[in-house]
């Protein structure tokens, strides 16, 4: 597998995609609702993933109604999470040797994500990730969040590089809506969610992990090398 042209840059969302977290927000989100009685589904859920907090408190407020207390309620999730995240904050398998193969390329990187820079800074600095990626798009940094393109739009802006020509990894469906609609080349490595029709028509690739994006990269470049020679 191969990607249409080599890519010059490329954007990671973070929570899913680099550490194993959604699944911890998983369990915050109804440990949360658990303890306020607020019966949260598996769809309300998946309809919050990947989105800013402005969107998923929307989600929230449409499906409890106006009196929900929204904030509170996030409160608590995020201090569910403090508590999960401080006994384990895996990397999801392949990070390090995708992010190896990059630096040996020369490639710029960066993150964008729903997430605040707070929470960033805390994640990288926990697996020493800090320094490998040039630049950090996150929540406060764009006027819309996931699934509008404007977190990766910006991404791409930093990294002075057409968002044609870069290649966005992520795993929630609001996420690839986002990278898709920014025009960058976006490939799926499923979390929580599994892939659908719209996210194959959306996606140049859908893979298992970032061990097989490392192999897409390292293919695409040599075609690309193999075109330069021609």
């Amino acid at each position: 597998m191969k990607l249409d042209r080599p890519p010059k840059a490329v954007v990671f969302d973070m929570d899913g995609v680099l550490f194993d977290t959604e699944t911890l927000y998983r369990a915050a989100m109804f440990a949360a609702g658990d303890e306020g009685g607020h019966a949260i589904t598996e769809a309300l859920f998946n309809a919050t993933l990947g989105c800013p907090w402005p969107t998923a408190r929307q989600q929230l407020l449409d499906h409890f109604g106006g009196d929900f207390p929204a904030d509170d309620f996030r409160h608590r999730v995020r201090a569910h999470f403090d508590q999960f995240v401080a006994r384990d904050l895996p990397l999801k398998p392949g990070v390090e040797a995708l992010l190896d193969v990059l630096d040996a390329a020369g490639l710029p990187r960066a993150i964008a994500t729903s997430s605040g820079h707070e929470q960033v800074r805390h994640h990288l600095a926990h697996h020493d990730l800090a320094d490998r990626f040039m630049h950090v798009v996150a929540f406060g940094d764009y006027q819309a969040g996931k699934p509008a393109p404007d977190p990766y739009l910006l991404a791409a802006e930093r990294l002075r590089v057409s968002p044609a020509d870069c290649l966005a990894l992520e795993d929630s469906h609001n996420g690839v809506r986002s990278a898709a609609a920014a025009g960058l080349m976006t490939v799926m490595v499923p979390d929580l969610m599994a892939p659908t029709s719209e996210m194959q028509g959306l996606c140049a690739h859908i893979v298992e992990d970032l061990h097989a994006v490392r192999d897409i990269v390292l293919a695409s470049l040599a075609e690309g090398h193999l075109v330069e020679r021609r």
